[in-house]
Parts: structure tokens; C-alpha cells; sequence
């Protein structure tokens, strides 16, 4: 049984853990058989904002589309889950202001784990001058002064963040609470 829908946003730095969470309650979701929909960054980048390029003006221009799509969502009962660094707290809360139901998720990891996760060698690529404007080397990231959840990736183990979400998800009744043996645990 779907409840109500929800914009949930996951944003942090590049290789803080955003899409493998977001992906994971994802999953967890699906398997509670809620509506949901996932919005990768880079994925809505390469779809919906192609073109853009890594300005300020940009990055806005592309976090406000994300945004838009997931109210859209949510407000249609769906579960829109945003993974995407955003990097600028302003764009953030106007993401917040303009969706009713709006859970945002902290995805923290300290700088250096970030660059160490990094697969696609971005951040050397940025340290090298490479890539201009990256998002914590030549570009800030501003963290979320009151996020709903947070999650320590370098701390926690990737089933103790979904746990955090899920539990938010289930005590702001977005989602039922899980049931064992036909009763629901609260």
C-alpha cells in the first residue's frame, strides 16, 4: 500500500556514497512494493540537461530540472529519489520549498575518502587542472545546515545508512512501517 509521495534528496560530495544508498533504499522500497523512481545526477545530466556546462549558473539550471521532475513525482504519490551532489545549499532549499513532502539525506565523507573511492579519477583530473570548478577542490560544497539524515559513509556500513532513511521514511508515515507476521513493528 503506497502512502503518500515524497521527494527524497540525497546530495554530497562526488564518492561520498549518494547513488549506492539511494540505490539500495531504492531497492528496499521496491521490495516494500512502493512507487519509486530514481534520479541519478549524472544520469538526468546526460538526458535532461544536456548541454549544461559546470558553471554556478549551470549546476542551478540542472539541481532546479532534478528538482522540478521529482515534485512532479511526489506529488503524484510516487517515491522520487534525487541523487545529486548539489553542491549549493540556496538551490537546495528552493528544491524544499517548492515540494510538500521533502526529506533531505547528508551524504558525508570527509574529502580525502571521497578521492580515494574515486573510480573515474575525477578529483586527480581536477587536482591536475584538468577539470575546472569541481565540486570540492575549486568549487565549495555546502552541507546541509539541517538535513533530515545524515550519513557517515567512512563510519557506517551502507546497510546502517539505509536503515537511517527508512527509519525517517517510515516516522514521517511516507512509507508503512514493516510488517513481521502480520504485525507492524514501530
Amino acid at each position: 500500500m503506497q502512502h503518500q509521495g515524497v521527494t527524497l534528496w540525497f546530495t554530497g560530495l562526488s564518492g561520498s556514497g549518494k547513488t549506492t544508498i539511494a540505490k539500495a533504499v531504492e531497492r528496499e522500497l521496491r521490495n516494500r512494493n512502493c512507487k519509486v523512481e530514481m534520479l541519478d545526477g549524472d544520469i538526468v545530466r546526460t538526458n535532461l540537461s544536456k548541454g549544461l556546462t559546470f558553471s554556478r549558473e549551470d549546476r542551478d539550471i540542472n539541481i532546479r530540472r532534478i528538482g522540478f521532475v521529482a515534485n512532479l513525482l511526489s506529488r503524484n504519490g510516487v517515491i522520487a529519489i534525487a541523487a545529486a551532489i548539489s553542491p549549493y545549499r540556496s538551490v537546495r532549499d528552493e528544491i524544499r520549498q517548492m515540494t510538500e513532502n521533502f526529506v533531505e539525506v547528508y551524504v558525508d565523507a570527509p574529502l580525502a575518502i571521497c578521492e580515494e573511492r574515486d573510480i573515474k579519477g575525477l578529483y586527480a583530473k581536477a587536482r591536475a587542472g584538468q577539470i575546472k570548478n569541481f565540486t570540492g577542490i575549486d568549487d565549495p560544497y555546502e552541507a546541509p545546515l539541517h538535513p533530515e539524515v545524515v550519513c557517515c559513509t567512512a563510519k557506517e556500513s551502507l546497510d546502517e545508512s539505509v536503515d537511517k532513511v527508512i527509519a525517517e521514511l517510515e516516522r514521517y508515515n511516507y512509507i508503512p512501517a514493516k510488517q513481521f507476521a502480520g504485525i507492524s513493528i514501530d
